[in-house]
């Protein structure tokens, strides 16, 4: 059977129920964790399943979970990447599949209109055209919505710009 990212936090952890309390699916915003599940300091994992994103801090700081919006069937993706550029209020190219879907939007989108579906921060990955960001949606987030872009709320990003930098490794699992 797979073991979600939290059901690891929890096994193994001394105390890590006291301090995740009850974390559910449903919980808005963040919650501090522990984190014996091996990877390492620095490291943001998304997990899929739960819709949820774990900052794993360095220097005895614990783990920070936020709850997102991950890919919609058929969009998520899996893997490793690396944050390769932090951005404030930035501007929106739809790619390529998107652009299809909804030929109606414009080439570009200016960053900090209210219209900008990146929100008021972004970290891109290395990996295709795929980013962290904040939403416009905030509704969307704790579900299946993106076509393949993790999205957070916008005063989540915010906080996780900050403590995050460029080389920052991403962890996506089922």
């Amino acid at each position: 059977m797979a073991r979600t990212f939290s059901s690891l936090l929890l096994s193994g952890a001394v105390g890590a129920a006291a301090l995740l309390g009850a974390v559910t699916a449903a919980e808005a915003g963040r919650a501090p964790a522990v984190d014996p599940s091996g990877y390492g300091a620095d490291t943001i994992v998304v997990s899929n399943s739960e819709r949820a994103l774990y900052y794993v801090r360095g220097w005895g700081r614990g783990v920070i979970r936020y709850r997102v919006a991950v890919g919609k069937p058929g969009r998520a993706w899996l893997g490793t990447a690396r944050i390769r550029g932090k951005y404030v209020q930035p501007a929106w190219s739809p790619p390529a599949d998107v652009k299809r879907d909804h030929p109606h939007l414009p080439n570009v989108i200016v960053g900090g209109v209210k219209s900008n579906p990146m929100g008021a921060r972004a970290l891109l990955l290395d990996r295709d055209q795929y980013a962290i960001h904040g939403t416009n949606r905030p509704k969307s987030i704790g579900t299946y919505a993106s076509y393949g872009c993790i999205r957070m709320r916008n005063e989540d990003i915010v906080e996780l710009y900050k403590e995050v930098s460029v080389g920052t490794r991403v962890v996506v699992v089922p």
